[in-house]
């Protein structure tokens, strides 16, 4: 939560929020676990991926482009 409220950081990507199960929080949401509880499987960093906005690299001064064939 710190990392969340505080301000430390210029910003914050919520990889948990992106990949949680709603109804347990505390868990990774059961698409996204590789099996082990710890670490998420492709569709869970696929998850991670898109809850990036490519307009943080732009605020930082670098273009993002957009790789062919990802969906956003």
């Amino acid at each position: 939560n710190w990392i969340r409220s505080s301000d430390e950081f210029d910003g914050v990507i919520d990889f948990d929020q992106a990949t949680r199960d709603p109804a347990h929080p505390t868990r990774f949401l059961a698409a996204y676990d590789s099996g082990d509880h710890l670490h998420p499987n492709d569709l869970g960093y696929q998850a991670m991926g898109n809850a990036v906005s490519l307009t943080l690299f732009r605020s930082l001064g670098v273009a993002a482009k957009p790789v062919p064939g990802l969906e956003r």
